[in-house]
């Protein structure tokens, strides 16, 4: 964050008593300008901190602006997670491994970014359109974890479209992704409701049993 350099003005005052009084002024290095009298030091307020806690509630305003625009987005779109994978998984076949509302780097726009495993080790990822359900844009990858992540799929019968319809029932889901690397491998889930703070849940590969995650209060 840049700093601004703080120009202390000086001010003399007459003391009742006719003592001397000493000031000093800030310069780049110093954090706050000090009034010495013959009665003792009194510190100025830095004008820096004042600053960056300015732009800190600026930044807290921004990101509960960017929450509610994605919240709006579903709500008025009417394309839910597991609808967005389906038209996802209707453009290219393969395994459906994540989706995540989040914002095109370049737009801005907020859109679903939906991944899909297809055959051996290329991914795909499929832009759609929160409002209409179709599809903006496509691209292939190739992933390191590919093995791990049919390991983890392997035998389940949970899919991430029904894991995003079954923790529905507690918000509105913004996410849902393959937690393949944790101890107990299940389909973490990120939904949000008015008026609170985001949640996340685990939903369960083989029942589609959904639970509070807790990984995140155990590690606070």
């Amino acid at each position: 964050m840049k700093r601004n350099i703080v120009i202390a003005t000086l001010t003399a005052a007459a003391l009742a008593t006719g003592g001397t009084v000493a000031a000093f002024a800030a310069g780049d290095d110093e954090t706050a300008a000090q009034r010495q009298s013959s009665s003792g030091t009194q510190v100025v307020a830095d004008h820096d901190d004042a600053d960056d806690r300015a732009d800190d509630v600026n930044d807290d305003a921004d990101d509960r602006k960017d929450d509610a625009e994605d919240r709006t987005t579903v709500a008025d779109g009417d394309v839910t997670a597991a609808e967005a994978i389906a038209a996802a998984l209707k453009s290219v076949p393969g395994t459906a491994v994540s989706a995540d509302l989040d914002d095109e780097d370049d737009t801005g726009k907020v859109v679903w970014d939906v991944d899909v495993l297809g055959d051996g080790t290329t991914w795909h990822s499929i832009t759609i359109d929160p409002a209409t359900g179709k599809v903006l844009g496509s691209h292939t990858e190739q992933e390191d974890d590919t093995a791990q992540v049919r390991a983890a799929l392997k035998g389940t019968s949970v899919t991430a479209a029904e894991a995003a319809k079954a923790a529905a029932a507690k918000g509105t889901v913004t996410s849902v992704d393959l937690d393949e690397d944790g101890a107990s491998q299940a389909w973490d889930v990120e939904t949000r409701t008015s008026g609170k703070a985001d949640q996340d849940w685990q939903v369960d590969l083989n029942n589609g049993k959904v639970t509070a995650d807790r990984s995140d209060d155990d590690q606070d």
